[in-house]
Protein backbone atom coordinates (compact mmCIF):
# COMPACT_ATOMS: atom_id res chain seq x y z
CA UNK A 1 0.00 0.00 0.00
CA UNK A 2 0.87 3.40 -0.88
CA UNK A 3 2.21 6.40 1.67
CA UNK A 4 -0.92 8.43 3.13
CA UNK A 5 -0.23 12.43 2.68
CA UNK A 6 -2.19 15.50 4.50
CA UNK A 7 -3.89 16.93 1.01
CA UNK A 8 -2.31 20.36 2.23
CA UNK A 9 0.90 18.78 1.67
CA UNK A 10 -0.01 16.89 -1.32
CA UNK A 11 -1.36 20.12 -2.91
CA UNK A 12 1.87 21.80 -1.94
CA UNK A 13 4.28 18.80 -3.13
CA UNK A 14 2.19 18.18 -6.57
CA UNK A 15 1.76 22.11 -7.71
CA UNK A 16 5.34 23.32 -6.37
CA UNK A 17 7.21 20.25 -7.84
CA UNK A 18 5.04 21.11 -11.49
CA UNK A 19 5.62 24.65 -10.96
CA UNK A 20 9.89 24.23 -10.64
CA UNK A 21 9.88 21.49 -13.54
CA UNK A 22 8.09 23.65 -15.79
CA UNK A 23 10.59 26.64 -14.62
CA UNK A 24 13.18 24.13 -15.77
CA UNK A 25 12.00 24.29 -19.26
CA UNK A 26 10.71 21.07 -19.34
CA UNK A 27 7.48 20.88 -21.93
CA UNK A 28 4.36 20.83 -19.94
CA UNK A 29 2.83 17.75 -21.90
CA UNK A 30 5.56 15.43 -20.26
CA UNK A 31 5.80 17.05 -16.77
CA UNK A 32 1.86 16.85 -15.77
CA UNK A 33 1.82 12.89 -17.11
CA UNK A 34 5.36 11.96 -15.99
CA UNK A 35 5.09 13.73 -12.49
CA UNK A 36 0.91 12.33 -11.88
CA UNK A 37 2.48 8.44 -12.71
CA UNK A 38 5.50 9.19 -9.81
CA UNK A 39 2.95 10.19 -7.28
CA UNK A 40 0.45 7.57 -8.12
CA UNK A 41 3.25 5.25 -7.74
CA UNK A 42 3.87 6.99 -3.96
CA UNK A 43 0.58 6.89 -3.03
CA UNK A 44 -1.25 4.15 -4.18
CA UNK A 45 -0.10 0.81 -5.05
CA UNK A 46 0.11 -1.42 -8.65
CA UNK A 47 -4.07 -1.13 -8.90
CA UNK A 48 -3.68 3.15 -8.72
CA UNK A 49 -2.53 3.25 -11.54
CA UNK A 50 -5.31 2.05 -13.79
CA UNK A 51 -6.22 5.67 -13.31
CA UNK A 52 -3.97 6.06 -16.14
CA UNK A 53 -5.56 4.52 -19.18
CA UNK A 54 -9.21 4.73 -17.45
CA UNK A 55 -8.44 9.29 -17.80
CA UNK A 56 -6.73 8.90 -21.39
CA UNK A 57 -9.48 6.98 -22.56
CA UNK A 58 -12.47 8.81 -22.61
CA UNK A 59 -10.60 11.38 -24.23
CA UNK A 60 -9.12 9.18 -27.03
CA UNK A 61 -12.57 8.33 -28.05
CA UNK A 62 -14.30 11.71 -27.72
CA UNK A 63 -15.87 12.66 -30.71
CA UNK A 64 -16.17 16.17 -30.39
CA UNK A 65 -12.44 16.33 -29.62
CA UNK A 66 -11.84 15.22 -33.90
CA UNK A 67 -12.98 18.68 -34.46
CA UNK A 68 -9.41 20.37 -33.33
CA UNK A 69 -7.39 18.85 -36.18
CA UNK A 70 -9.80 19.85 -38.66
CA UNK A 71 -10.07 22.99 -36.94
CA UNK A 72 -6.43 23.12 -37.40
CA UNK A 73 -5.74 22.09 -40.56
CA UNK A 74 -8.60 24.85 -42.39
CA UNK A 75 -6.24 27.40 -40.66
CA UNK A 76 -3.04 25.76 -41.86
CA UNK A 77 -4.55 25.18 -46.01
CA UNK A 78 -5.69 28.67 -45.77
CA UNK A 79 -2.53 30.63 -44.65
CA UNK A 80 -0.57 28.17 -47.07
CA UNK A 81 -2.56 29.24 -49.82
CA UNK A 82 -1.75 32.87 -49.11
CA UNK A 83 -5.73 34.12 -48.12
CA UNK A 84 -4.48 35.44 -45.21
CA UNK A 85 -1.85 38.01 -46.51
CA UNK A 86 -4.30 38.86 -49.29
CA UNK A 87 -7.26 39.41 -46.50
CA UNK A 88 -4.94 42.43 -44.77
CA UNK A 89 -4.25 43.61 -48.23
CA UNK A 90 -7.67 44.07 -48.88
CA UNK A 91 -8.65 45.80 -45.75
CA UNK A 92 -5.64 47.79 -45.45
CA UNK A 93 -6.46 49.31 -48.53
CA UNK A 94 -10.16 49.60 -47.56
CA UNK A 95 -9.23 51.77 -44.23
CA UNK A 96 -5.56 52.97 -45.39
CA UNK A 97 -6.98 56.91 -45.72
CA UNK A 98 -8.00 57.16 -41.87
CA UNK A 99 -5.98 58.48 -38.94
CA UNK A 100 -4.58 55.32 -37.05
CA UNK A 101 -6.61 52.74 -40.15
CA UNK A 102 -3.68 50.35 -40.90
CA UNK A 103 -4.19 49.77 -36.75
CA UNK A 104 -7.66 49.45 -37.06
CA UNK A 105 -7.22 47.10 -40.01
CA UNK A 106 -5.11 44.91 -38.38
CA UNK A 107 -7.24 44.21 -35.19
CA UNK A 108 -10.40 43.85 -37.92
CA UNK A 109 -8.02 41.93 -39.95
CA UNK A 110 -7.41 39.83 -36.85
CA UNK A 111 -10.86 39.55 -35.99
CA UNK A 112 -11.98 37.69 -39.42
CA UNK A 113 -8.46 35.92 -39.16
CA UNK A 114 -10.18 34.61 -35.53
CA UNK A 115 -13.09 33.16 -36.99
CA UNK A 116 -10.63 31.38 -39.61
CA UNK A 117 -8.31 30.29 -37.31
CA UNK A 118 -8.50 28.41 -33.84
CA UNK A 119 -4.90 28.89 -33.34
CA UNK A 120 -3.62 31.94 -31.64
CA UNK A 121 0.46 31.47 -32.67
CA UNK A 122 -0.67 31.66 -36.42
CA UNK A 123 -2.21 35.11 -36.17
CA UNK A 124 -0.05 36.92 -34.35
CA UNK A 125 3.13 35.63 -36.68
CA UNK A 126 1.50 36.05 -39.59
CA UNK A 127 0.56 39.44 -38.78
CA UNK A 128 3.55 40.89 -37.33
CA UNK A 129 5.32 39.64 -40.70
CA UNK A 130 2.77 41.14 -43.09
CA UNK A 131 1.53 44.49 -40.88
CA UNK A 132 4.28 45.47 -38.84
CA UNK A 133 6.92 46.38 -41.69
CA UNK A 134 3.55 48.41 -43.27
CA UNK A 135 3.13 50.08 -40.43
CA UNK A 136 6.49 50.83 -38.91
CA UNK A 137 7.34 52.07 -42.92
CA UNK A 138 4.22 54.93 -42.50
CA UNK A 139 5.36 55.84 -39.42
CA UNK A 140 3.75 54.37 -36.64
CA UNK A 141 4.29 54.82 -33.40
CA UNK A 142 5.89 51.04 -32.50
CA UNK A 143 3.67 50.31 -29.19
CA UNK A 144 0.53 51.02 -31.19
CA UNK A 145 1.31 48.86 -34.01
CA UNK A 146 2.78 46.11 -32.00
CA UNK A 147 -0.29 46.23 -29.22
CA UNK A 148 -2.82 46.05 -31.88
CA UNK A 149 -1.32 42.93 -33.49
CA UNK A 150 -1.00 41.09 -30.23
CA UNK A 151 -3.99 42.10 -29.19
CA UNK A 152 -5.82 41.49 -32.68
CA UNK A 153 -4.30 37.88 -32.35
CA UNK A 154 -5.14 36.92 -29.27
CA UNK A 155 -9.14 37.51 -30.41
CA UNK A 156 -8.38 33.82 -31.64
CA UNK A 157 -8.96 32.60 -28.02
CA UNK A 158 -12.41 33.62 -27.99
CA UNK A 159 -14.47 34.03 -31.14
CA UNK A 160 -15.57 30.61 -32.80
CA UNK A 161 -14.07 28.02 -33.74
CA UNK A 162 -11.93 28.08 -31.11
CA UNK A 163 -9.62 25.40 -29.91
CA UNK A 164 -9.70 26.19 -26.53
CA UNK A 165 -13.56 26.12 -26.40
CA UNK A 166 -13.77 22.35 -27.62
CA UNK A 167 -11.55 21.70 -24.87
CA UNK A 168 -13.21 23.59 -21.90
CA UNK A 169 -16.81 21.94 -23.62
CA UNK A 170 -15.36 18.31 -23.39
CA UNK A 171 -13.55 18.94 -19.75
CA UNK A 172 -16.34 20.28 -18.53
CA UNK A 173 -19.26 18.57 -20.41
CA UNK A 174 -20.98 21.49 -21.88
CA UNK A 175 -22.25 21.85 -25.69
CA UNK A 176 -19.52 22.92 -27.73
CA UNK A 177 -22.08 25.05 -30.00
CA UNK A 178 -23.72 27.11 -26.91
CA UNK A 179 -19.74 28.12 -26.06
CA UNK A 180 -18.90 29.23 -29.56
CA UNK A 181 -22.59 31.45 -29.39
CA UNK A 182 -22.02 32.84 -26.16
CA UNK A 183 -18.10 34.06 -26.82
CA UNK A 184 -19.28 35.92 -29.99
CA UNK A 185 -20.11 39.13 -28.27
CA UNK A 186 -17.49 39.20 -25.76
CA UNK A 187 -15.36 38.51 -29.18
CA UNK A 188 -16.62 41.35 -31.21
CA UNK A 189 -16.76 43.61 -27.62
CA UNK A 190 -13.37 43.15 -27.06
CA UNK A 191 -12.07 43.65 -30.71
CA UNK A 192 -14.15 46.90 -30.55
CA UNK A 193 -12.33 47.90 -27.91
CA UNK A 194 -9.80 47.53 -29.65
CA UNK A 195 -9.86 49.71 -32.41
CA UNK A 196 -11.79 52.34 -30.72
CA UNK A 197 -8.52 52.82 -28.54
CA UNK A 198 -6.18 52.94 -31.16
CA UNK A 199 -8.26 55.39 -33.32
CA UNK A 200 -8.67 57.13 -30.04
CA UNK A 201 -5.39 57.61 -29.91
CA UNK A 202 -4.47 57.97 -33.83
CA UNK A 203 -7.22 61.19 -33.57
CA UNK A 204 -5.68 62.60 -30.48
CA UNK A 205 -2.45 62.51 -31.50
CA UNK A 206 -1.83 62.26 -35.37
CA UNK A 207 1.90 61.25 -34.93
CA UNK A 208 0.70 57.72 -33.99
CA UNK A 209 -0.74 56.41 -36.82
CA UNK A 210 -0.47 59.02 -39.84
CA UNK A 211 -3.07 58.05 -42.85
CA UNK A 212 -1.59 56.81 -45.87
CA UNK A 213 -0.75 59.37 -48.55
CA UNK A 214 -3.06 60.46 -50.89
CA UNK A 215 -1.15 58.99 -54.09
CA UNK A 216 -1.10 55.85 -52.40
CA UNK A 217 -5.01 55.60 -51.51
CA UNK A 218 -6.88 53.44 -54.50
CA UNK A 219 -9.99 53.97 -55.89
CA UNK A 220 -13.96 52.91 -55.54
CA UNK A 221 -13.48 50.38 -58.22
CA UNK A 222 -10.55 49.05 -57.14
CA UNK A 223 -11.91 48.58 -53.87
CA UNK A 224 -14.62 46.54 -55.61
CA UNK A 225 -12.37 44.70 -57.07
CA UNK A 226 -10.52 43.90 -53.94
CA UNK A 227 -13.55 42.87 -52.31
CA UNK A 228 -14.69 40.33 -54.63
CA UNK A 229 -11.09 38.44 -54.04
CA UNK A 230 -12.08 38.01 -50.51
CA UNK A 231 -15.83 36.44 -51.44
CA UNK A 232 -14.67 32.85 -50.88
CA UNK A 233 -12.78 32.87 -47.78
CA UNK A 234 -15.53 35.17 -46.23
CA UNK A 235 -18.21 32.62 -47.79
CA UNK A 236 -16.45 29.66 -46.27
CA UNK A 237 -16.38 31.31 -42.69
CA UNK A 238 -20.27 32.42 -42.82
CA UNK A 239 -20.72 28.89 -43.62
CA UNK A 240 -19.09 26.60 -41.50
CA UNK A 241 -19.80 29.50 -38.58
CA UNK A 242 -23.27 29.75 -40.10
CA UNK A 243 -24.28 25.61 -39.89
CA UNK A 244 -23.08 25.38 -36.30
CA UNK A 245 -25.09 28.77 -35.36
CA UNK A 246 -28.11 27.86 -37.23
CA UNK A 247 -27.75 23.89 -35.20
CA UNK A 248 -27.51 22.35 -38.90
CA UNK A 249 -24.26 20.82 -37.80
CA UNK A 250 -22.73 19.77 -35.00
CA UNK A 251 -18.80 21.57 -34.80
CA UNK A 252 -17.22 18.67 -35.72
CA UNK A 253 -19.47 18.06 -39.00
CA UNK A 254 -18.89 22.25 -39.54
CA UNK A 255 -15.54 21.49 -38.95
CA UNK A 256 -15.42 18.95 -41.50
CA UNK A 257 -17.60 20.87 -43.76
CA UNK A 258 -14.67 23.97 -43.86
CA UNK A 259 -11.81 21.42 -44.42
CA UNK A 260 -13.46 20.67 -47.43
CA UNK A 261 -14.19 24.11 -47.92
CA UNK A 262 -10.77 25.15 -47.26
CA UNK A 263 -9.45 22.71 -50.62
CA UNK A 264 -12.06 24.96 -52.85
CA UNK A 265 -10.91 28.15 -51.22
CA UNK A 266 -7.23 27.15 -52.39
CA UNK A 267 -8.21 25.83 -55.69
CA UNK A 268 -9.80 29.41 -56.45
CA UNK A 269 -6.50 30.80 -55.62
CA UNK A 270 -4.79 28.67 -57.78
CA UNK A 271 -2.88 27.46 -54.68
CA UNK A 272 -4.10 24.05 -54.23
CA UNK A 273 -1.19 21.37 -54.76
CA UNK A 274 1.10 18.63 -53.10
CA UNK A 275 3.40 21.24 -51.22
CA UNK A 276 0.20 23.07 -49.82
CA UNK A 277 -1.32 19.88 -48.76
CA UNK A 278 1.55 18.22 -47.19
CA UNK A 279 2.58 21.10 -44.69
CA UNK A 280 -0.60 22.24 -44.03
CA UNK A 281 -0.90 18.09 -43.30
CA UNK A 282 2.21 18.50 -41.08
CA UNK A 283 1.38 21.61 -39.17
CA UNK A 284 -1.89 20.07 -38.35
CA UNK A 285 0.18 17.15 -37.18
CA UNK A 286 2.48 18.83 -34.57
CA UNK A 287 -0.30 21.18 -33.32
CA UNK A 288 -2.78 18.41 -32.46
CA UNK A 289 -0.40 16.10 -30.88
CA UNK A 290 0.86 18.50 -28.74
CA UNK A 291 -2.46 19.75 -27.64
CA UNK A 292 -3.62 15.90 -27.19
CA UNK A 293 -0.64 15.30 -25.12
CA UNK A 294 -0.79 18.08 -22.64
CA UNK A 295 -4.70 17.20 -22.73
CA UNK A 296 -3.42 13.49 -21.44
CA UNK A 297 -1.15 14.38 -18.93
CA UNK A 298 -2.80 17.04 -17.24
CA UNK A 299 -6.06 15.26 -17.56
CA UNK A 300 -3.84 12.05 -15.32
CA UNK A 301 -2.61 14.80 -13.00
CA UNK A 302 -5.68 16.05 -12.12
CA UNK A 303 -7.79 12.75 -11.40
CA UNK A 304 -4.80 12.25 -8.95
CA UNK A 305 -5.42 15.27 -7.29
CA UNK A 306 -9.06 14.91 -7.19
CA UNK A 307 -8.85 10.89 -6.51
CA UNK A 308 -6.85 11.95 -3.44
CA UNK A 309 -9.39 14.68 -2.27
CA UNK A 310 -8.12 17.68 -3.86
CA UNK A 311 -11.58 19.03 -4.99
CA UNK A 312 -13.18 19.14 -1.81
CA UNK A 313 -9.78 20.71 -0.07
CA UNK A 314 -9.63 23.78 -2.55
CA UNK A 315 -13.45 24.11 -2.03
CA UNK A 316 -13.22 24.30 1.51
CA UNK A 317 -10.12 26.60 1.42
CA UNK A 318 -12.19 28.76 -0.95
CA UNK A 319 -15.34 28.85 1.03
CA UNK A 320 -13.43 28.86 4.62
CA UNK A 321 -12.25 32.75 3.48
CA UNK A 322 -15.67 33.97 3.84
CA UNK A 323 -15.60 35.68 0.69
CA UNK A 324 -19.08 34.85 -0.61
CA UNK A 325 -20.07 33.84 -4.31
CA UNK A 326 -18.71 36.97 -5.96
CA UNK A 327 -15.21 36.89 -3.98
CA UNK A 328 -15.14 33.45 -4.62
CA UNK A 329 -15.33 33.95 -8.52
CA UNK A 330 -13.04 36.91 -8.39
CA UNK A 331 -10.38 35.14 -6.66
CA UNK A 332 -10.50 32.33 -9.19
CA UNK A 333 -10.39 34.66 -12.11
CA UNK A 334 -6.86 36.05 -10.32
CA UNK A 335 -5.81 32.56 -9.49
CA UNK A 336 -6.65 32.00 -13.49
CA UNK A 337 -4.51 35.04 -14.34
CA UNK A 338 -1.63 34.10 -12.40
CA UNK A 339 -1.44 30.75 -13.92
CA UNK A 340 -1.72 32.56 -17.34
CA UNK A 341 1.60 33.96 -16.38
CA UNK A 342 3.43 31.23 -16.37
CA UNK A 343 1.38 28.13 -18.07
CA UNK A 344 0.11 27.58 -21.36
CA UNK A 345 -3.71 27.61 -22.01
CA UNK A 346 -4.52 23.97 -22.15
CA UNK A 347 -2.67 23.22 -19.19
CA UNK A 348 -4.55 26.04 -17.07
CA UNK A 349 -7.77 24.66 -18.98
CA UNK A 350 -7.20 21.01 -17.08
CA UNK A 351 -5.79 21.32 -14.19
CA UNK A 352 -7.87 24.36 -13.17
CA UNK A 353 -11.68 23.82 -14.69
CA UNK A 354 -12.58 20.45 -13.30
CA UNK A 355 -11.51 22.01 -9.92
CA UNK A 356 -13.32 25.02 -10.61
CA UNK A 357 -16.92 24.14 -12.69
CA UNK A 358 -17.90 22.08 -9.61
CA UNK A 359 -17.32 24.79 -6.72
CA UNK A 360 -19.16 26.69 -9.39
CA UNK A 361 -21.90 25.06 -9.47
CA UNK A 362 -22.19 24.55 -5.94
CA UNK A 363 -22.48 28.13 -5.85
CA UNK A 364 -25.27 28.07 -7.47
CA UNK A 365 -26.68 30.17 -10.15
CA UNK A 366 -29.03 32.10 -7.84
CA UNK A 367 -25.82 33.89 -6.52
CA UNK A 368 -24.92 35.61 -9.33
CA UNK A 369 -28.72 36.45 -10.55
CA UNK A 370 -28.39 33.80 -13.88
CA UNK A 371 -31.68 31.94 -14.07
CA UNK A 372 -30.28 28.09 -14.24
CA UNK A 373 -26.97 26.14 -13.97
CA UNK A 374 -26.52 25.81 -17.66
CA UNK A 375 -26.44 29.45 -17.94
CA UNK A 376 -24.17 29.69 -14.96
CA UNK A 377 -22.11 26.95 -16.69
CA UNK A 378 -21.70 28.59 -19.94
CA UNK A 379 -21.27 32.16 -18.05
CA UNK A 380 -18.10 31.01 -15.98
CA UNK A 381 -16.99 28.56 -19.56
CA UNK A 382 -16.79 32.10 -21.51
CA UNK A 383 -15.02 33.94 -18.47
CA UNK A 384 -12.38 32.03 -18.61
CA UNK A 385 -12.22 32.01 -22.45
CA UNK A 386 -12.07 35.69 -21.73
CA UNK A 387 -9.66 35.47 -19.00
CA UNK A 388 -7.21 33.03 -21.01
CA UNK A 389 -6.90 35.92 -23.82
CA UNK A 390 -5.17 37.88 -20.90
CA UNK A 391 -2.80 34.67 -20.32
CA UNK A 392 -1.23 35.86 -24.01
CA UNK A 393 -0.66 39.18 -23.25
CA UNK A 394 0.92 39.33 -19.68
CA UNK A 395 4.58 39.28 -19.05
CA UNK A 396 6.86 37.54 -18.57
CA UNK A 397 5.94 34.46 -19.97
CA UNK A 398 2.72 35.92 -22.84
CA UNK A 399 2.88 33.84 -25.38
CA UNK A 400 2.16 36.72 -28.00
CA UNK A 401 4.70 38.43 -26.77
CA UNK A 402 7.23 35.97 -27.69
CA UNK A 403 5.61 35.10 -30.98
CA UNK A 404 6.02 39.15 -32.09
CA UNK A 405 9.58 38.89 -30.56
CA UNK A 406 10.28 36.29 -33.31
CA UNK A 407 9.48 38.45 -36.20
CA UNK A 408 10.04 41.76 -34.96
CA UNK A 409 12.66 44.02 -35.75
CA UNK A 410 16.00 43.48 -33.79
CA UNK A 411 16.36 47.05 -33.15
CA UNK A 412 12.95 46.54 -30.86
CA UNK A 413 13.94 46.26 -27.66
CA UNK A 414 12.15 43.29 -25.56
CA UNK A 415 10.70 45.92 -23.16
CA UNK A 416 8.68 47.62 -25.81
CA UNK A 417 6.60 44.92 -26.59
CA UNK A 418 5.86 44.32 -22.62
CA UNK A 419 4.81 48.13 -22.67
CA UNK A 420 3.11 47.95 -25.77
CA UNK A 421 0.96 44.97 -24.51
CA UNK A 422 0.00 47.10 -21.19
CA UNK A 423 -2.89 49.18 -22.96
CA UNK A 424 -4.38 46.16 -24.60
CA UNK A 425 -4.23 44.24 -21.16
CA UNK A 426 -6.46 46.72 -19.53
CA UNK A 427 -8.86 46.64 -22.13
CA UNK A 428 -9.39 42.91 -21.29
CA UNK A 429 -9.84 43.43 -17.81
CA UNK A 430 -12.28 45.98 -18.46
CA UNK A 431 -13.69 43.38 -20.85
CA UNK A 432 -13.68 40.89 -18.17
CA UNK A 433 -15.25 42.50 -15.30
CA UNK A 434 -17.73 44.15 -18.37
CA UNK A 435 -18.85 40.37 -18.86
CA UNK A 436 -18.78 39.59 -14.79
CA UNK A 437 -20.77 42.43 -13.97
CA UNK A 438 -23.78 41.70 -17.07
CA UNK A 439 -23.97 38.15 -17.39
CA UNK A 440 -25.95 39.03 -20.69
CA UNK A 441 -23.55 39.92 -23.12
CA UNK A 442 -22.56 36.23 -23.05
CA UNK A 443 -26.34 34.23 -22.42
CA UNK A 444 -28.54 36.42 -24.35
CA UNK A 445 -27.34 35.42 -28.03
CA UNK A 446 -26.85 31.43 -26.65
CA UNK A 447 -30.87 31.99 -25.15
CA UNK A 448 -31.65 33.05 -28.37
CA UNK A 449 -30.70 30.66 -30.43
CA UNK A 450 -31.08 27.91 -28.16
CA UNK A 451 -34.08 29.16 -26.80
Amino acid sequence: MGIEIDIAWLTLLMFGSLIVLLMAGLPLAFVTGGLACVFLFILGDARTLNIVPSRIFPLMTNYQLSAIPLFIFLAAMLERAGIINEMFDVIYKLLGGVKGGLAAATIIASTILAAMVGVIGAAVVTMGIIALPAMLKRHYDPKIAMGSIMAGGTLGILIPPSILAIIYAVVAEQSVGELFIGAVLPGLMLSGFYILYVTVMCYANPQKGPPIPVEERVSTAEKLRLLGNMAAPLTLIVVVLGVIFTGVATPVEAAGIGTFGAFIVAAIHQKLNWATVREACLTTLKASAMVIWIMFGATIFVGLYVLEGGQHFVEQTMTGLGLGPWGILILMQIVLILLGMFLDWVGILLLAVPIFVPIVKALGAQAFGLGDEGDLVLWFGVLYLVNMQMSFLSPPFGYALFYLRGVAPPEIPMGDIFRSALPFLFLQIVGLVMCMLFPQIITWLPNIVYG
